[in-house]
């Protein structure tokens, strides 16, 4: 058995090096398949349903796909389209697919695969004790599934039942980044710890090279082990580079969790061929008892307008942390008389994040920081975005001129880079979810559909 997949890249859209695509088609994968989305960049697309990526980037990426697969004449596979999988991002990136085609004159089967869940579907399986709380996931009620957007993570199941009917080009919802280069494989019968090892190793492309990049890689999937190469000129793997990727986005180091089961690398190997190739054997794949797909969860929880502002003066740097919480007060009262009462302060967050001082830590922080500068963050957020903006444009001005107890008279203490200071952010969203659905068939959350392109 050598299966070959080509891995173009970590991220639809990100932009790959064409001239190391290119040796990988040269290679004749059996396989084309990448991942176009995250929760990395946090709950906005999935919560607003628009794409990370801009329509060119994506396109220009797509194109070379598309006629890749056109001149192989083997499956092309992209999950979690549209950065969020939601329906929306399944469809457009479904449009630039049928645009590219006419233009390049280009014809497949086409399957979409829909990941969207309706709050009547999740408030049915939330009666009957079928979602079930990860580590660390938040408290949720009944009425959050009518407030939110949620969609489930597939595994390979429903890819492979879109590869049995003849699709040639798979746009699919969120999914296992894993799942798209693990589908076709099993359904060829190899070795599934090697294989979903291999999956893990390549969901991100280039990654796990040095230097890591947007760009991707080839495996050679065989009876008892996987090479993965390095596409790029002046790139190369290490046994040390692969080995940290099973670490990335991971508790465990050895145990990764499917929708199917684990993959368990704690016997893996991983042996340097040349500079470009490593081999990697050993792993293994325990099924699970039942069947669970992720829910992944978010929600509209207010409007945003954000104001950069920055400090050098020692005093002043000293004294931010006991008078933020005087001026909180302060902007309490000013917010209940300039409104004359109707808006309550308690729908306002007012928050100062001070950077070089633990901002990113907060209260975590191990250590105390003592910085000759700091950058500071300020952040209105309200029910809609002309009371936040309107209670921001005086947080600015009394931002700039707090009281020093060690200077007398009127001071400047934030200096702002951008003048207006206030930029209104936009809609604001939450992750609400951290959960699984339990006692489901593997394709039971999910919707295909078919068409000739």
């Amino acid at each position: 058995m050598d299966f070959r997949i080509l891995a173009p890249t970590g991220a639809l859209g990100a932009g790959f090096d064409a001239d190391a695509f290119r040796r990988g088609v040269a290679a004749r994968p059996h396989l084309i398949a990448c991942d176009a989305g995250s929760t990395d960049s946090g709950p906005a697309a999935l919560g607003s349903g628009t794409p990370k990526l801009s329509a060119q980037a994506v396109t220009r990426d797509l194109r070379l796909l598309l006629k890749a697969r056109d001149e192989l004449g083997v499956p092309l596979i992209i999950g979690s389209c549209g950065t969020s999988g939601r329906d929306v991002g399944v469809d457009w990136v479904a449009g630039l697919a049928r645009t590219i085609a006419a233009e390049e004159n280009l014809h497949f089967k086409l399957g979409l695969l829909y990941a969207d869940q309706s709050a009547e579907r999740l408030q049915t399986l939330y009666d009957e004790g079928r979602i079930q709380a990860l580590p660390n996931a938040p408290e949720i009620e009944r009425e959050l599934f009518a407030r939110s957007h949620t969609v489930a993570m597939m595994g390979v199941e429903p890819i492979q039942q879109a590869l049995a009917t003849g699709c040639e080009v798979i746009l699919a919802g969120r999914a296992s980044d894993t799942a798209l280069f693990a589908a076709l494989p099993h359904m060829q019968g190899a070795d599934p710890g090697l294989t979903w090892h291999m999956a893990k190793t390549i969901e991100c492309g280039a990654a796990c090279a040095i230097p890591p990049s947007a760009n991707g890689l080839l495996v050679h999937l065989r009876e008892d082990h996987f090479d993965v190469t390095t596409l790029t000129e002046g790139t190369r793997l290490t046994p040390r580079s692969v080995a940290a990727h099973t670490l990335y986005e991971n508790a465990d180091p050895f145990r990764i969790l499917e929708p199917s089961g684990t993959l368990d690398t704690t016997h893996a190997t991983y042996e340097a061929i040349d500079e470009q190739t490593v081999r990697v054997s050993g792993a293994g794949y325990l099924p699970a008892d039942g069947y669970t797909n992720k829910l992944e969860g978010s929600e509209l929880v207010g409007y945003q307008t954000v104001i950069i502002g920055g400090v050098r003066d020692k005093v002043v740097i000293q004294r931010l942390p006991e008078l933020l919480p005087f001026a909180e007060k302060y902007f309490e009262a000013k917010i209940l008389d300039v409104f004359d009462g109707q808006v309550d302060p308690a729908t306002i967050d007012i928050n100062y994040r001070l950077y070089g001082a633990g901002a990113v830590l907060g209260d975590r922080e191990p250590d105390t920081l003592a910085p000759e500068e700091l950058g500071v963050l300020i952040t209105v957020t309200a029910p809609d975005q002309a009371t936040a903006h309107a209670i921001s444009t005086f947080v600015a001005h009394a931002s700039s001129h707090l009281p020093i107890p060690e200077y007398d008279g009127l001071v400047s203490t934030l200096a702002y880079p951008y003048s207006p200071p206030e930029m209104d952010r936009g809609p604001l969203y939450r992750f609400t979810l951290n959960h699984v659905a339990t006692g489901i068939t593997p394709t039971e959350l999910f919707r295909t559909t078919t068409e000739e392109v």
